[in-house]
């Protein structure tokens, strides 16, 4: 069995707000070229009668939406720049949306009432505001992905226990062994006794044994 040492979370991987990011970037791109091609850029800041659907627009909102395009693609390309660009969303388009409350009429007092309305922005214009600055929130708060990386040179394997079996030597062991060792002895102390030879045999015979 391993244990990691040093294992880090860490953030790997194409992330959900990055796709988000993308793809709302590629959208305000669009948008923004097609606005440009049916206005033109004449009469910048002023009112077209040319929208798009049921939004209006002029060429200066055309610019805001290409630039928004540009700068999500920029920034799709890293988690943190992605949710970077989502509070972006939410900052500036929720502020797009009270201004356009503010033109609307929904909020009575208007502080940028002198500047007027240079992005000719409508009711749908408000809420479409509303919509992208929700999505932005969203890409901002995403979760990431992550993944546990471990460093192959830090991965070390727990000590192996080495069983060592030692042998002891019981009673039956001596006894078994015991037996085995003296027929050995007998045979030898029969082998130096016949060694004598028949004279000392005669000798140790008592006297007055007749032969």
């Amino acid at each position: 069995m391993t244990h990691a040492k040093g294992a880090r979370i860490r953030v790997r991987g194409l992330q959900p707000a990055q796709v988000l990011a993308g793809l709302a970037g590629i959208a305000f791109l669009i948008v923004g070229i097609i606005g440009f091609a049916r206005t033109g850029v004449g009469n910048f800041a002023g009112h077209h009668d040319a929208g798009l659907w049921r939004f209006s627009g002029n060429p200066l909102m055309s610019l805001v939406r290409v630039v928004t395009g540009v700068v999500g693609l920029l920034l799709a390309f890293g988690s943190g720049r992605a949710r970077t660009f989502g509070w972006l969303l939410f900052i500036f388009y929720g502020a797009l949306f009270v201004w356009g409350l503010m033109i609307d009429g929904l909020i009575s007092s208007n502080p940028f009432a002198n500047a007027g309305n240079p992005l000719d922005m409508g009711r749908a214009d408000t809420w479409l505001h509303l919509g992208v600055a929700a999505l932005g929130l969203l890409i901002a708060v995403l979760p990431a992905r992550r993944t546990i990386h471990v460093p192959e040179d830090e991965v070390a394997d727990e000590p192996t226990v080495v069983e060592q079996r030692t042998d002891r030597v019981t009673d039956t062991d001596r006894t078994d062994t015991i037996p085995a060792e003296e027929p050995r002895r007998r045979s030898f102390l029969r082998r130096h006794h016949d060694e004598r030879g028949p004279e000392a045999a005669r000798e140790e015979r008592p006297p007055g044994l007749a032969h």
